[in-house]
Order: C-alpha cells, then sequence, then structure tokens
C-alpha cells in the first residue's frame, strides 16, 4: 500500500481513521472521498476516469450490456476492472463509477478489517446507490442550492447535470430530520397511465408539532396511479404548473393542512415527467422561488387528496 491513490490504500486509511467501515455512514465515506482524491473540486467525468486509472482500477465500455444494467465491475488478471454501458449520459457515467468504485472497496474492506462482515448484494447495492450520490451531490453545497431553488427538482437537475429522480432523492437525504416534506415524480407506464415512480419525504425531529403522521394512503407511494383532479393530473392534462395554496385532509378550511406545487418536465414540447413537492402550509415561503420560476395556476384548496 505504498501509493496513495491506489483504491486499497484509501481503504485502509479509512478503516485507520474510524474504525470499522460499517460504522462509518455512506455520507462520510465520501466525503473522504472527495477529500482524498477530487480536494473538494467538482467530480467531473474526466476527473472520475483520471481517479480510477490512477487508484489501479481499469475502465472499459461495451454495447452489449443488458437494458436494466448500467454497469459492473469484475476482476482481469488480477486488477480490478469496470465496465460501462457505450452512450451512456455523462451523469450516468459518473455515477456508474463512482457506484462500482464503492462494489469494489466492499471487497477489500475484509481484508484490511478481520472482524467486518461484507454487505449482502442488495445492501451493497444500495450502499453504492448512496456512495455515489453523496459524492457527486455534496451535502453542503446542494442543501443550499435546494433553499436557493425553493425545492424545485427540476431546476436542482439542470444546475447539477443530473437525474430528477436522483435530485429528488437526494433531497430527502439531506433533509431528514430538519423538516417536513414529501416529494414525488410520476412518469407514464407503457399503458400510459402515469404513476409515481420516486417518492421521498422527511420529518422535523426538532419540532414534532410540525409533523403529519399516519398519512401513507394521502401521499402517494412507489406505483400509485395519480388521482382525477388531483394537481399532478392538472400538470398532465394541461402541460402547465399547478400551485394548491391549501390542502387538507377535509373540507375544513381553518385546518392548517399543505401546500403543494407540482410542476411539468417538457422536452421539446412533449411531458416526460411530473415533479410534486409538499410542505406544510406554514413553510409555503420555502416554495417562493419555484412559485416565481414557474409561474404555476394556482388553486386556492383542495381537500382530501393532493
Amino acid at each position: 500500500m505504498e501509493n496513495p491513490s491506489d483504491i486499497r490504500y484509501f481503504c485502509y486509511s479509512l478503516i485507520r481513521k474510524y474504525g470499522s467501515p460499517d460504522k462509518i455512514p455512506e455520507e462520510q465515506k465520501a466525503n473522504e472521498f472527495r477529500k482524498h482524491y477530487l480536494r473538494d473540486l467538482p467530480p467531473s467525468l474526466k476527473a472520475l476516469r483520471a481517479i480510477a486509472t490512477c487508484s489501479g482500477i481499469d475502465l472499459d465500455s461495451t454495447d452489449k450490456m443488458p437494458t436494466s444494467i448500467r454497469g459492473f465491475n469484475h476482476v482481469v488478471n488480477g486488477k480490478n476492472n469496470i465496465v460501462v454501458k457505450d452512450g451512456d449520459t455523462v451523469s450516468g457515467l459518473q455515477n456508474t463509477i463512482l457506484h462500482e468504485i464503492r462494489e469494489i472497496m466492499e471487497g477489500i474492506f475484509p481484508s484490511l478489517c478481520r472482524d467486518y462482515e461484507p454487505l449482502k448484494t442488495k445492501a451493497k447495492h444500495y450502499a453504492a446507490n448512496k456512495f455515489a450520490t453523496a459524492v457527486l451531490l455534496p451535502e453542503e453545497d446542494f442543501t443550499k442550492k435546494v433553499y436557493e431553488t425553493g425545492f424545485d427538482v427540476i431546476d436542482l437537475a439542470n444546475q447539477f447535470s443530473k437525474s430528477c429522480s436522483q435530485v429528488l432523492l437526494r433531497i430527502g437525504e439531506v433533509l431528514q430530520g430538519k423538516l417536513f416534506f414529501y416529494a414525488s415524480m410520476y412518469e407514464p407506464d407503457p399503458d400510459n397511465i402515469w404513476r409515481v415512480t420516486y417518492w421521498t419525504g422527511s420529518c422535523n425531529t426538532e419540532d414534532p408539532d410540525a409533523n403529519a403522521y399516519g398519512l401513507n394512503g394521502f401521499f402517494p407511494r412507489k406505483g400509485r396511479e395519480t388521482n382525477s383532479c388531483s394537481l399532478v393530473d392538472l400538470v398532465i392534462k394541461n402541460g402547465q404548473s399547478y400551485l394548491g395554496e391549501h390542502i387538507t385532509l377535509t373540507d375544513n378550511a381553518e385546518e392548517e393542512g399543505f401546500c403543494a406545487i407540482a410542476q411539468p418536465l417538457l422536452i421539446q414540447g412533449t411531458l416526460i415527467k411530473v415533479t410534486l413537492m409538499v410542505l406544510l402550509s406554514r413553510n409555503k415561503n420555502l416554495l417562493e422561488k419555484q412559485i416565481s420560476r414557474t409561474n404555476p395556476i394556482v388553486i386556492r384548496h383542495l381537500h382530501g387528496h393532493l
């Protein structure tokens, strides 16, 4: 482990500094990775390719990757090798390289920490996703942008050149426990039925009163179809952003309730996705930048659904 750039040396440094890898959150692993390899510079694709090379990992590509897979890693002649998909997006390639680097790290940890039990396949995949996202979207900078854009998933995706789904899930990670919110993304299935494909949310651990519990039916989960006359349904039908100023569980106008904004992602005039962001009414001011940018049609009061 004489080469400080080697991925094995990096793993050794992590363990020496923090102890067993299972005690190190993915956020912390990502922070150390940026400091070690990027010196906190932006993680461009060129930089990530260079990091893979200097850390002892070969990079190849193929046009014969299965549709559901963006990349994989294996050992060739005793050397770690990452294979990516030909023609993938820059964002996709960045994610794949970091995801596979994290999986390679998982294979190294047991040899450096005897008591460490490597993660099972599903857990390893989940950890690699979190690691890649945390490297690409650093917590402090990303959180600042969330507030600056008014919780605008589409604007954030454009600014960071990342997918809306990755941005949406990252908001859930960086705001966990800090603020009550719910966010989701809708896309059409093969039968052109619009459903939730991604969702996230957070409670407020510092102010238990600033939460809404037991509302799983109210906040749609993955696979749920759009409700007729909901904000998302209106966006799908009209292709414009909609703001629900006061959304309540009942028809009681005195109930505090929620505020929500749904906006379309249009590509060359075609509706591709719809994002939905929901906050408590008391926090409507946090959406102002998004409201100002998208100029939504306002629905004064909704009850029983979003």
